[in-house]
């Protein structure tokens, strides 16, 4: 190798390595970059001050640098716009916050530059809650079987409305609160349902919570159940049942709605034993479940039910539909098996059923207070009716109290043939046999009712 040729060589070698050792120098020189947030809790719809600080890691700051703002969107990350760092490495920017947690995450990026590192960093802003106010309006009163709406509304305190989940709570008379539905209201703060409580009902709703918003719970709204029918209206001195019922389901379809069938299997089941048993005159084919609606005592519409025979059936439903056309209270009608048997009665408890005021038909059993007596009830052909408040004299006194017997009343209380009542069961063909006798007694004798000129004395016959 010349002379010349080695100089080159030496001179391109030094130049190799003072490049290397020069780009190395500034590789040393790159250093990790570091930013952080600070920004004070706000309400949603307000702006709050998103402060951040650019630095190098465990040193100074890095001033008069470009950092990139994004936010998290639906759509993906959305650019903000940019800061640039102060001497100090501080910068700030004004931010809205809004209603939902991920839209209040958002994104600082820092590109980098020759002698410091590029970083990413996130933040959530902090959002405070608004006070919230729940309220459930709607009727104070609402006639039975009618239809009333119930309506919630959810604010903020300042009155700005709320999109969210409310559960809505229904309390039945004095019974638990249950929940009902969950409403979801609208972007007027409103929701609402229809329904039809046949009882008084209370009503509550409870906010459920969001990021931007407390939750809340409504104070108690009341809708009294009012009887579409008119009341009965007893002396202050008249005595009460000694024995009290609950209340019967509610009617239902239009009108009293009469419905005459064959003894179903469960209801026969519960009248073996009670109401019928061998040795009865009429039998299982020779009785019908009547099934009729009626006005109860408070004025309500009630579903009530009694067993007739099969030839006295349709003129019973017939007579019970027009007293409902005709708003003439009943003040129960169960099957008179629901009192049991009875060893006095040797049938179904005809004492505890005039006891609760309850009307029936169909009992095989002996004549109240004389044993060994069989009833006309026996053939499913009599009808007792508002036993409380229409008495019977039995050979053992006046059952089931005597206040009645001396009273009557223009709806409930019989006690001549010019009543209401006994004239309207007169057309159906059911005769007011015994008269003062036995007040609450009917006999299905079909048109003989009719002619019927005055009452029969009460024999071995009665009740």
């Amino acid at each position: 190798m010349s002379l010349g040729s080695r100089l080159l060589f030496v001179l391109s070698t030094l130049a190799l390595v003072t490049g290397s050792l020069t780009a190395g120098a500034h590789a040393a020189r790159v250093v990790p970059s570091e930013l952080a947030f600070d920004a004070r809790p706000a309400y949603a719809g307000s702006d709050t001050t998103l402060r951040l600080t650019l630095s190098v890691e465990g040193g100074g700051p890095i001033g008069d640098a470009e950092v990139t703002l994004e936010r998290r969107t639906a759509s993906g990350w959305t650019p903000i716009g940019t800061v640039t760092t102060d001497a100090d490495g501080h910068a700030s920017r004004q931010l809205r916050l809004e209603r939902t947690t991920a839209e209040n995450l958002v994104r600082a990026t820092y590109a980098g530059d020759p002698d410091h590192t590029p970083v990413t960093e996130r933040t959530r802003l902090e959002l405070r809650r608004r006070g919230s106010a729940v309220v459930v309006r709607g009727p104070g009163q609402v006639e039975d079987g009618q239809a009333v709406p119930v309506r919630v509304r959810w604010t903020t305190r300042s009155g700005t409305p709320v999109e969210g989940v409310v559960k809505l709570f229904r309390s039945l008379g004095s019974g638990p609160w249950r929940k009902v539905r969950l409403l979801h209201t609208g972007a007027d703060g409103r929701a609402q349902l229809s329904t039809r409580p046949r009882q008084d009902s209370r009503w509550r709703a409870r906010a459920v919570p969001q990021a931007w918003v407390e939750g809340d719970e409504s104070p108690v709204h009341r809708v009294a159940n009012i009887p579409p029918g008119l009341p009965v209206k007893l002396p202050s001195a008249a005595p009460r049942p000694r024995r009290s019922l609950p209340d019967q389901p509610h009617a239902v379809g239009a009108g009293a709605n009469v419905r005459i069938t064959a003894i179903p299997d469960r209801t026969w089941g519960q009248m073996t034993g009670v109401s019928w048993h061998r040795g009865c005159p009429v039998g299982r084919a020779g009785l019908r479940l009547v099934r009729v609606n009626y006005w109860d005592y408070r004025g309500y519409p009630r579903r009530g039910e009694l067993v007739a025979s099969a030839s006295a059936a349709h003129a019973m439903g017939a007579a019970l539909a027009e007293m409902f056309r005709r708003s003439l209270p009943i003040r129960a009608m169960y099957r008179v098996d629901r009192f049991g048997w009875g060893a006095r009665s040797r049938g179904a408890d005809d004492y505890a059923s005039m006891a609760a005021g309850n009307t029936s038909a169909f009992n095989c059993r002996d004549v109240t207070g004389r044993p060994g007596v069989r009833s006309p009830h026996s053939y499913g052909r009599a009808l007792d009716l508002n036993t409380w408040e229409n008495p019977y004299r039995s050979a053992r006194g006046t059952v089931p109290n005597t206040w009645w017997q001396g009273h009557s009343h223009p709806r409930v209380a019989w006690r001549s043939r010019s009543h209401a009542v006994v004239r309207l069961m007169a057309r159906h063909g059911l005769r007011w046999t015994y008269g003062l006798g036995d007040t609450q007694h009917f006999d299905y004798v079909g048109s003989s009712a009719r002619a019927m000129v005055g009452p029969r004395p009460c024999d071995r016959f009665c009740d």
